[in-house]
């Protein structure tokens, strides 16, 4: 069973996340205002952001700057951009 929530990083009305994705109150904040669009939008650009500054998910700094990214990517902010990333073009 999907719930809709109103999206807060894309203002619209959508699906939910089934679960907490995140631990603390960090992690419920997103359950209940982020859908999983949005979700799927924040790790694309974590993907970008791990492979671009080459940061190892595993190590305490690396973690610390990825959550504070994800805040601010979610819930609006300054977000990171990887410097000399270009997104891949779609061709017809």
């Amino acid at each position: 069973m999907t719930r809709t929530i109103h999206c807060s990083k894309l203002d619209i009305d959508a699906e939910g996340l089934d679960f907490a994705p995140w631990p603390g109150a960090l992690g419920q904040r997103i359950y209940t205002e982020i859908s999983r669009p949005a979700w799927q939008q924040w790790l694309a650009h974590q993907t970008t952001l791990i492979n671009e500054y080459r940061l190892n998910p595993l190590d305490p700094k690396s973690r610390k700057y990825l959550a504070e990214q994800m805040e601010n990517y979610l819930f609006g902010g300054d977000v990171a951009q990887a410097a000399g990333f270009t997104p891949p073009t779609s061709e017809s």
